[in-house]
């Protein structure tokens, strides 16, 4: 068996990368890439939908069919194209600040219809492309150029609210785990219904500056120290659990997606 690379669907003449240097988006796209190559999925079959932010840009290097969007609004585009097309693979990449603050009710809704689409959102606990603002997912207490004296409000956990509401699939993971990382992602595109792979990834250039994290090994560390095991996590106290987050799968079911339910809606109306 040969080892996945994911380059037949990476699109080389737009190398280099615009991330900055120790951001965790490298990360994200190589393990989609390489669970696009092992899945063997078809270009002209995919669709990678983006909307505004760092993560955003990810449609910039991947060799299939793609829609850049406004900002929040990926997930609205993604389920026309699914309504419309059954057929497609439909991916839809996003970061916290696009998919859960300024996109948090397409979120919840898209979930709730369990259409059959795989997000990937990048958790990067603030709006890493225009300045640093803080969003739904900072941590509690955390600095951002807007939090000057710490983030007041209590951070969204992104993976309970998608159970929640009713997605198929929930799963998170850190960038230090990559390989883990793309396991989910290859689980996620397998998935029919509303599939949420969260990567943990805090932005290198303002999150990290403001919270003692400037270089990116510090980061590194952090997400390997703080990010723990389902199982292992679950047997901690709640004091123990303080600071830290659970990794792994968090749900796992097999409801009908939005367009099985649709034919059947359908078939039921034509025999009135």
């Amino acid at each position: 068996m040969t080892h996945a690379t994911g380059l037949k669907y990476l699109k080389q003449d737009s190398l280099p990368l615009m991330w900055c240097s120790g951001c965790g988006n490298g990360i994200v796209l190589g393990a989609l890439l390489r669970a696009f190559e092992e899945l063997d999925c078809r270009p002209e079959e995919t669709v990678v939908v983006t909307g505004i932010g760092c993560w955003g840009k990810a449609d910039d290097y991947i060799m299939t069919n793609a829609l850049h969007t406004t900002h929040g609004r990926a997930l609205a585009f993604a389920t026309g194209i699914k309504a419309v097309n059954p057929k497609l693979q439909v991916v839809v990449l996003m970061g916290d600040g696009d998919g859960v603050t300024i996109g948090g009710n397409h979120f919840v809704h898209a979930a709730r219809r369990n259409i059959d689409l795989t997000a990937i959102l990048v958790n990067n606990y603030n709006y890493g492309m225009t300045g640093g603002q803080f969003s739904a997912t900072t941590p509690s207490g955390s600095f951002t150029g807007t939090t000057y004296y710490g983030n007041p409000e209590r951070e969204l956990d992104v993976c309970a609210l998608a159970s929640a509401a009713g997605a198929n699939f929930v799963a998170r993971e850190t960038v230090y785990h990559g390989h883990r990382l793309q396991d989910y992602i290859k689980l996620a595109l397998n998935k029919r219904g509303f599939s949420l792979v969260e990567a943990i990834s805090p932005c290198s250039t303002h999150y990290g500056a403001n919270n003692k994290m400037k270089v990116p090994v510090e980061f590194m560390r952090r997400l390997k120290e703080k990010g723990v095991p389902q199982a292992k996590y679950r047997r901690l106290s709640e004091a123990e659990q303080e600071g830290l987050f659970e990794t792994g799968i968090m749900t796992d079911r097999d409801a009908p997606d939005f367009n099985t339910r649709y034919a059947e809606i359908r078939t039921l109306a034509r025999g009135l």
